[in-house]
């Protein structure tokens, strides 16, 4: 019988560590019972709350609930590579504990690969209903532009949701790097995705961990991680300023020449200056982003630690097998 592996990252959600575990047994129950078994892998990253204790009580409870624990909070990149790291489903699921990834679609996701015409199962969602309308504008203002800069294609609404095969799993894999965007490298690894299109779930326990800046620091790691049109930008920038210099140059000189060397119009030179130097500053710092990004990538430093877990020694063996 085959195997799905479900990752959950989980970060500051006790209240919700049950309920999703009793959604994803009744779905099994009505829809995979005599079709697949189930790995339920939750990875704790560095909650401070009772997390981690919710979490083992369901272990001790349920042998196919299994978990990882870091050491701290690395993020839920970090997370979602550690899960695909130890999954070894013949099918492996990425799902958000809050149950706004609906459980329910998980039967209609596992008969579009199981036809063979797919390789990975994707939700998004139709609408943002539900969400700060500036969060909103913003979020499919990021979308537009990261489709127009980049050449990996990610869909306006896509959602971490999705059921893989082994094969895309083993893909992912390949790609080692520290900075990670998820939704960038669901994309910039092909295969044949079967979207499935779904209205958005109010969380119904707990506060989102996503502020808006840190929507927005993220925004910014994936334009970072999956094109260099901004660089380019800098490059260009710097020719035309270059270029108006030299002009404006020309243009003084001549009139220095006809008019004599008049002092007027210093507050539109101090104007230009400060405008000028803003412009320099900002690409500055795109392109110290951009070696911030190589800095840590070259210390090869682990993406994650786990501080406690209870997959045993076989898992690490198969890991290395």
């Amino acid at each position: 019988m085959k195997q799905i592996s479900i990752l959950v990252p989980c970060y500051n959600e006790e209240e919700n560590i049950r309920p999703f575990r009793e959604e994803i047994r009744r779905v099994f129950r009505e829809s995979f019972s005599d079709k697949y078994t189930l790995e339920l892998l939750y990875i704790d990253d560095g909650s401070r709350d009772g997390t981690l204790e919710r979490i083992r009580e369901l272990a001790r409870e349920d042998p196919d609930v299994k978990y990882l624990s870091f050491s701290r909070n690395f993020g839920k990149e970090a997370a979602l590579y550690a899960g695909l790291e130890h999954a070894f489903g013949d099918y492996v699921a990425v799902m958000d504990v809050d149950l706004q990834d609906p459980p329910s679609l998980l039967p209609e996701m596992a008969k579009a690969l199981e036809s063979g015409e797919y390789d990975v199962a994707a939700a998004r969602r139709e609408d943002r209903k539900g969400e700060p309308p500036v969060r909103s504008f913003f979020a499919r203002l990021f979308y537009r532009l990261i489709r127009k800069i980049s050449d990996v294609d990610i869909v306006d609404g896509a959602r971490d949701f999705r059921l893989m095969t082994r094969q895309y799993v083993e893909s992912l894999l390949e790609l080692k790097e520290y900075n990670r965007f998820s939704k960038g490298l669901f994309g910039w690894v092909g295969y044949r995705v079967k979207w499935i299109a779904y209205e958005n779930i109010k969380r119904e326990k707990g506060n989102t961990k996503w502020s808006f800046w840190k929507l927005f620091l993220y925004s910014i790691d994936g334009i970072v991680a999956f094109s260099v049109v901004p660089a380019v930008m800098a490059a260009a920038f710097g020719a035309v300023f270059c270029a108006a210099a030299f002009l404006f140059l020309f243009v003084v000189f001549i009139r220095a020449m006809i008019y004599g060397d008049p002092v007027a119009g210093w507050p539109s030179l101090v104007c230009i200056i400060l405008f000028v130097s803003g412009i320099q500053f900002f690409f500055m710092g795109v392109l110290g982003e951009y070696m911030a990004k190589t800095y840590m990538e070259v210390k090869r430093r682990p993406v994650y630690l786990c501080r406690e877990s209870n997959l045993g020694r076989r898992r690490e063996e198969d890991k290395g097998a």
